[in-house]
């Protein structure tokens, strides 16, 4: 599904020169949940953002679904992200002035689908994080944790191959973050590959695979028990 390797990223300016990635090397299977940890300016993003084809990398090979993605156009890029990639954020992103309807709506009238496609995409995404009762209502008369919830809808819309999830329950309370967490859980069991960075330990120890980053690169030694494994110690 996911296969970077030796990847390098390097941020220049007139005087600075930063290495964000270096020589990282990782293999995601189809079918995997796995959460990205590590501290503040690890690398984490970088590498969320170059996985999800919003960065280049400065050197190194990325194969994404099949496909090597080292000399694709801007456009390619573009198309490759839209039909395989979903995006949930920590801060929702939702329009204030849209409906849940139309938030969701938005992407897939970027994808070109008939007026038909998308209501049957919008009712189904909405109906599967249990809002298709609240579709008309605006961003602003919802929780924070339906607010992601929608947010989650407006990814699976475009029934991507995996989704990226960047501190999705980071802006939620504990029984916020709980509800979101099984909705992703729920959501991989049936077969949508995730990976989520996150700062909570926690959480991250109940998907089925925790990597490290440390300093740019994977941290070999540096790891979490996945609480499925842990619970069978």
């Amino acid at each position: 599904m996911l296969s970077m390797n030796n990847i390098n990223k390097v941020f220049r300016t007139d005087l600075v020169e930063t290495t964000a990635l270096r020589d990282f090397n990782l293999t995601i299977d189809e079918g995997d949940f796995v959460s990205v940890t590590g501290p503040s300016g690890s690398g984490k993003t970088t590498f969320l953002n170059i996985a999800g084809l919003l960065e280049t990398y400065t050197s190194g090979q990325y194969v994404l679904d099949g496909t090597d993605v080292s000399n694709l156009s801007d456009r390619q890029r573009s198309q490759l992200r839209n039909e395989k990639i979903g995006f949930i954020f920590q801060s929702f992103n939702l329009i204030p002035d849209l409906n849940l309807y139309d938030n969701v709506d938005v992407p897939l009238r970027y994808r070109g689908f008939s007026k038909q496609e998308r209501h049957k995409r919008i009712t189904q995404s909405l109906e599967r994080v249990g809002l298709a009762n609240r579709m008309k209502h605006l961003p602003a008369q919802l929780s924070g944790g339906q607010q992601q919830r929608v947010a989650i809808a407006r990814a699976l819309a475009g029934e991507p191959r995996f989704l990226l999830a960047d501190e999705p329950t980071g802006n939620l309370d504990s029984q916020m973050a709980k509800s979101v967490m099984a909705l992703l859980q729920e959501i991989n069991q049936q077969g949508t590959t995730i990976v989520m960075v996150t700062h909570d330990p926690e959480l991250a120890m109940q998907t089925g695979k925790n990597v490290f980053v440390r300093d740019g690169q994977i941290s070999e030694h540096e790891t979490l028990v996945p609480v499925a494994l842990a619970s069978n110690q």
